[in-house]
Order: C-alpha cells, then structure tokens, then sequence
C-alpha cells in the first residue's frame, strides 16, 4: 500500500497523531539511539508536521518543518523512519514529501538541516551540502548542511 502525505501545524493534529508521532521520535531518537535527551522541544508548537502513514501500519515516517530563523531558511528536523521500513524508499520519499511542501509554502527547496553524520550521503543525494565541521549533538555526531535550490 502507497504512503499516506499529511502535513499539519500542531494544533490541527488529532491527539491520536500526537501520541504517533511522539512514539515514533522516542522509540528512535531516544530507545534505540540510547540518546536520552529532551525529545519534546517548543519547536513543535511552530513547525509543520509532516506524517507518513500506510493504512496496515500506521505511523511509518515523519519530519517536522520549522518556519524561517534568522538565516531566513526553513529548518528540517526530527526526520525519522520506523526500523521496520527503513533501506526500502521511504526515507527517500520523506525528504521529496517535505521537498514538495517547502516549494508550495516557500517558493523553493531552500533549506537547511542538522543531520546525523552517518547520514550525510543520504542528504546529499537529496540535494543538502554541509557547511561547517562535524560536531557533537547529545552524544551523536552531526553535520550542519543547507540545500540552497
């Protein structure tokens, strides 16, 4: 079955979507990662939320899309696909979800993320550069990248 693209701000989000999505970014971010750290962040309460759901397993992939900071990019983050779909697309279709959105609400694809360094590749095929050095976030390497088209 085809993934399901929702796109939300949090106050339009059904408490059964919240629930989803929190379980999803802990079980991830947090249990598997082993990277206690605080999941929950204000940035929900400004970002889009970006939700991909197939109808026979629920929450499968997520994102969340922050407005604009000073540097006057949309931020990308919490980008996580659960451990039973990964390495078969849907990562990739995550980022084209969230692709698609930034060029319909922004004008262009310009934007930027913190990505886990073992997943600079994967960004960079989506069209990301880093910018700066390798950096330690909670434990886990990271890299600041920037897509600028």
């Amino acid at each position: 079955m085809p993934i399901q693209w929702t796109f939300h701000r949090f106050e339009a989000l059904r408490p059964v979507e919240i629930h989803a999505l929190y379980k999803l970014r802990v079980d991830v971010f947090v249990v598997e990662q082993n990277c206690p750290y605080p999941e929950v962040d204000a940035e929900d309460l400004a970002a889009m939320h970006v939700l991909g759901v197939k109808p026979d397993a629920g929450l499968i992939a997520y994102a969340r899309i922050i407005p604009p900071h000073a540097d006057g990019l949309p931020h990308i983050g919490r980008v996580v696909v659960h451990r039973d779909h990964r390495r078969n697309g849907t990562g990739h279709a995550l980022l084209s979800a969230v692709t698609d959105h930034l060029i319909a609400t922004h004008g262009s694809a310009r934007s930027a993320l913190a990505a886990q360094h073992h997943l600079q590749r994967f960004y960079e095929r989506h069209g990301f550069a880093p910018v700066g050095d390798v950096y330690d976030l909670d434990g886990i390497p990271h890299v600041d990248m920037v897509r600028m088209g």
